[in-house]
């Protein structure tokens, strides 16, 4: 039977970990099988640069963790606590590649999610996309109308005889 203080030790990283995933925005958990350690460099490399928390954790440990939370229980998590789609991304790529390494499941926002919807998050595109679509269908209409307006002063000849204000200055300072 362990020792009282190794029985504390674990409730303490249960408790960590649990506390952890209540503040993340999102985070995958994934089955961690069969992954070289050359793939695993640079999935916990690319984990870093997104700014992603990526972490083996024992099964009972973070079985434990996941109950305590409200998730199933899985042997690895990655955790955001800014970009909920980043882990996402990552995990679904290594796991295209990786037969043995599958996404199981994730929690967004305190909602537990399927390896589906998991999938789904992957899929979508970067923020800068996002906010490039965003502003081009806010630009579209305005622009539209301006070529609209435009063929309309052309038509009637009326944009030609009329000066600007700094023309009408510089005539009248001569």
């Amino acid at each position: 039977m362990p020792s009282q203080k190794v029985l504390e030790q674990k409730a303490a990283a249960v408790d960590a970990l649990a506390e952890k995933f209540g503040r993340a925005v999102s985070g995958i958990l994934v089955q961690y099988q069969g992954i070289t350690v050359e793939d695993d460099t640079k999935l916990r490399a690319a984990m870093r640069a997104a700014g992603v928390e990526y972490t083996v954790i024992k099964n009972s440990l973070i079985g434990r963790a996941c109950d305590k939370a409200g998730f199933e229980a899985m042997n690895a998590v990655a955790i955001s606590y800014d970009d909920p789609i980043a882990p996402a991304k990552i995990l679904k790529e290594y796991a295209e590649k990786i037969e043995t390494f599958t996404l199981r499941a994730g929690f967004l926002d305190g909602a537990v999610v399927d390896e589906a919807t998991v999938k789904e998050l992957a899929d979508i595109p970067p923020k800068e996309v996002l906010i490039a679509k965003m502003l081009g269908s806010l630009q579209s209409p305005i622009s539209g109308l301006a070529v609209a307006l435009q063929a309309v002063v052309d038509k009637n000849g009326e944009g030609a005889a009329e000066e600007t204000p700094a023309a009408a200055e510089e005539a009248a300072a001569e």
